[in-house]
């Protein structure tokens, strides 16, 4: 198709898997350096409280400082600038308090327990927000999970935190004090989650590693007649949390608001969707279940032309021209300019940050003069929607890193520098990409697409000079 003949359907053997199978726990050192990232930013923004609410799946925040999520409950990781922290909560997460990676006098909240657990407490929310050194005439900052951006809105006054925490809070602050919301000291621009030291950078590689090697397994299993159960047991491995549902589909998508595997058998011609997530990283894969375009139905047989060229032309220029430095406003430039979006209807983002949940947030948007940062996280998470066809995807996981913090991972990290340098070359030598030089491969599939699933050897690749 003009202007992606640079693009080619071709024979291409498969990437290598190469997750470890081995988590990497993060240190004490990057523990306690986490934890002055956040000192450091409250006495910046003259911050004297962070209260930190955390659940299971609005806990990155709170997962942060402490290592874990508070699972099926509510809590509160409360933060003074003083030194002194605080851990609110229920009757079965108290006892969690003692192996938390910060130092925090507990607090016993009944109030976050599961529905009729026992709420014997003599104290009210309020007087519990109390013990947790809640004051009047003070700055304090609530922390959710979602750095609202509205532009009808005052996003200081958004709170994505039950009410009866906020209206306590504010209670006690009283006509003196100040309440905000301060989600933006974790996530958006400087936001201390936004940036990854080399442990950090193992700590996510597993999961996103893992990721691509189940996505590459599932690939491998399809076929005419397969369960989607089959292969949505493929993409769940070894016991870990997955960040985002998993979806192992084949045909229509949503039956009765269905959003899990069933026990559908793939038919030839339906469209596939492939996706599994885990901290650190997600992988997904789109295309259909035939071997050759003459299988497609007649209306999309130039569905390698239409969509995937383009969508692939596009990521390709992601990795051969984001940089360290580039800010967010040129790179949804880039992307408008390669794969428009009036033509493509892509609608969110051409990349977003990752980290314990799959999506953290984006510096990336229309008129973003947020600057893309050595040790950020990436998904390239573009996403084309042409009418009448079916998607195509191949997001995964890539690092940014200046060369100080290359350097540093090779001192300090020789055997995931090894790993990075292997799927460079495979993307290099079989995929043709010149990835700039500040993109480091988070897993082997970066930029592996089979469009045509049953076909598997046959992807996606750059012409050669």
């Amino acid at each position: 198709m003009e202007g992606f003949d640079n693009i080619i359907y071709t024979e291409v053997p498969a990437p290598e898997p190469d997750c470890t199978g081995v988590p990497v726990l993060l240190t004490d050192e990057t523990m306690a350096e986490r934890y002055q990232k956040v000192l450091d930013r409250m006495a910046g923004d003259h911050i004297d409280t962070l209260v930190i609410y955390g659940d299971l799946e609005h806990g990155s925040n709170f997962e942060y400082l402490t290592g874990f999520l508070p699972r099926f409950e509510e809590a509160l990781l409360v933060v003074h600038r003083d030194g002194r922290n605080f851990m609110v909560m229920g009757n079965e997460n108290l006892n969690k308090v003692p192996f938390a990676r910060l130092k925090a006098v507990p607090v016993h909240a009944p109030y976050f327990s599961l529905p009729n657990q026992p709420m014997a407490c003599e104290k009210t929310m309020l007087e519990l927000l109390k013990d947790a050194g809640i004051r009047e005439n003070t700055r304090i900052g609530i922390v959710g999970w979602k750095n609202f951006t509205s532009r009808h809105e005052d996003n200081s006054q958004l709170f994505d935190v039950p009410s009866y925490v906020v209206d306590g809070i504010r209670t006690l602050a009283g006509a003196s004090g100040q309440v905000f919301n301060a989600t933006w000291v974790f996530i958006g621009e400087k936001g201390v989650r936004c940036r990854n030291n080399v442990n950090e950078m193992e700590h996510y590689e597993f999961g996103a590693s893992l990721a691509s090697d189940c996505m590459l397994k599932a690939m491998d299993h399809l076929d005419v007649g397969v369960r989607e159960l089959e292969t949505g047991e493929i993409l769940n491995a070894y016991g870990q949390k997955n960040s985002v549902v998993t979806i192992a589909a084949a045909g229509k998508r949503f039956v009765k608001a269905n959003l899990y595997p069933t026990d559908h058998r793939v038919q030839p011609g339906e469209p596939v969707s492939l996706t599994v997530g885990y901290k650190g990283g997600l992988s997904s894969r789109a295309g259909y279940a035939v071997k050759d375009a003459s299988q497609l139905p007649q209306k999309v047989q130039d569905y390698v032309d239409v969509v995937v060229k383009p969508y692939y032309h596009a990521y390709v220029t992601w990795l051969e021209q984001v940089r360290c430095g580039m800010k967010g406003g040129e790179l949804y430039r880039l992307m408008d300019q390669v794969l428009p979006k009036a033509v493509y209807h892509w609608s969110l983002c051409p990349g977003h940050l990752t980290a314990d949940e799959e999506w953290m947030s984006s510096p990336v948007y229309e008129g973003s003069e947020e600057v893309l940062e050595s040790g950020m996280l990436f998904q390239i998470d573009l996403i084309p929607s042409v009418s009448g066809y079916g998607g195509t995807s191949a997001e995964s996981t890539v690092a940014l890193a200046d060369p100080a913090l290359r350097d540093e991972i090779r001192r300090q990290a020789p055997a995931l520098w090894q790993r990075i340098t292997a799927r460079r070359q495979y993307l290099e030598s079989r995929l043709h990409i010149r990835l700039h030089p500040d993109i480091l491969p988070m897993c082997s599939t970066v930029a592996y697409l089979r469009p045509l699933l049953l076909n598997k050897g046959m992807a996606m690749a750059k012409k050669t000079d």
